[in-house]
């Protein structure tokens, strides 16, 4: 059957943009046809099957969303969709034509959409419901005995997920130089696995918060049957209403929650951990960064992820951090490492999971599209981790009265 000549006017007008791949070699098959393009002689080759043609409308008038709606509704598949998304992420200026033809078109309905999913107090607890309360069993399917829900650090190339979440908080709980004298405040509990990992094999007290109903009453659980009631209190509160207890906290963590406040909380957040914090205090953040050169347009633009997603979010640019820091707390940098790399392998593992559990998954009641989406969604941020379009890192700050072990070993304790 021939096409509607619309439909094939779209088809032209993405192909033409296509035959400039460089970074890659693309093998279309739609029908009959078969279309090479790109390199066939480098490493990263794909097949697209295009199943529906309504597909090159999606593309042309809605971009990068539009092929994720596309992929969702099964118009298309991809033999390697981490690998496609690995050829788009070195093709920027592809892109940008792509976005730039007709997709400018839906742009305003879709900021418009996200103007709603502002991060108020109420507009938070709906945005982080929209995600995490899916249902605990439904992540327990994906993540690993520890539930961590974030970028693991592997020790060694064969490590296993349960092995290189368990390094990541042997790290963190090292970096913040934890003791059993401590009260940690961890912002953002999860399903309370740093919480359970700080206070059992570090002797810390750790007051934990969440406003995902979900997350709570797993996190309650859990800390009953380790027994950790005595060391752990969870609270099912907005951080931004938390009050510190006398002096303060001794150290405080958040792991990629920051994501999750909007742009507009940067300063927000960063004067709350100031306020929380005793005068010495030490705080590590966790973040999903984005390039400095592109933050200003990615905190407008709403992707596949902002809109299916995690409604609300936005991923900050280091420099956004530093300065909502600067302007709004006393805290300092003391570290930063790039963890980078291992989120790319913290979600292949994930993705594998998720597949290997697609039927558990679907006896939920989860449709073949919300399937389809997750599958979309995990392949594009393994693909951006790993040709760094996206980045990951740990960001350990103090406010100014914290000194170092090294510092205080040499004899340059804070002087009273």
């Amino acid at each position: 059957m021939r096409q509607p000549w619309f439909l094939a006017a779209y088809r032209a007008s993405v192909l033409r943009r296509l035959e400039k791949v460089q970074h890659g070699g693309l093998r279309i098959i739609e029908g009959d046809s078969i279309i090479e393009m790109g390199k066939p002689d480098h490493a990263l080759q794909v097949r697209l099957d295009i199943h529906d043609p309504r597909f090159w409308k999606e593309l042309a008038l809605g971009g990068g969303n539009g092929a994720a709606e596309a992929y969702i509704m099964g118009w298309w598949d991809c033999n390697d969709l981490v690998g496609l998304v690995r050829i788009l992420c070195n093709e920027r200026q592809l892109l940008t034509k792509i976005e730039g033809g007709l997709a400018w078109l839906s742009r305003p309905a879709r900021r418009i959409a996200h103007l709603f999913n502002r991060n108020s107090r109420s507009g938070a607890a709906r945005n982080i419901s929209a995600h995490y309360d899916l249902g605990n069993e439904f992540f327990a399917r994906m993540l690993d005995e520890s539930m961590m829900y974030s970028a693991a650090i592997y020790p060694h190339p064969q490590a296993s997920l349960a092995e290189a979440q368990t390094h990541k908080l042997n790290r963190i709980c090292q970096q913040l130089d934890l003791s059993a004298d401590d009260h940690l405040l961890e912002i953002g509990s999860g399903w309370g696995g740093m919480a359970l990992h700080a206070a059992s094999h570090f002797g810390c007290r750790v007051t934990t918060t969440t406003i995902s109903r979900e997350q709570y009453r797993w996190c309650q659980e859990r800390v009953r049957l380790a027994g950790l009631q005595d060391r752990i209190e969870i609270l099912l509160q907005d951080y931004r209403d938390l009050q510190a207890p006398g002096k303060g906290y001794d150290k405080l963590v958040s792991i990629e929650m920051i994501e999750a406040i909007g742009y507009r909380q940067y300063q927000t957040f960063f004067a709350t951990c100031q306020h929380l914090l005793k005068p010495e205090g030490l705080a590590l953040i966790q973040a999903i960064t984005i390039a400095d050169q592109e933050f200003d347009r990615a905190k407008h633009h709403v992707d596949f992820i902002k809109r299916y997603i995690f409604p609300g979010s936005c991923i900050p640019s280091l420099s956004a951090l530093q300065q909502a820091m600067t302007r709004a707390s006393d805290l300092r940098t003391v570290d930063l490492e790039d963890i980078t790399p291992h989120y790319a392998q913290t979600l292949k593992h994930w993705r594998e999971r998720f597949h290997a559990q697609h039927h558990d998954i679907s006896a939920m009641g989860f449709s073949e599209h919300f399937m389809r989406m997750w599958d979309f969604y995990l392949a594009y941020c393994e693909g951006g981790f790993a040709e760094r379009a996206i980045g990951d890192i740990h960001l350990l700050v103090a406010r100014p009265e914290w000194r170092s072990k090294a510092a205080k070993g040499l004899g340059y304790a804070r002087a009273a």
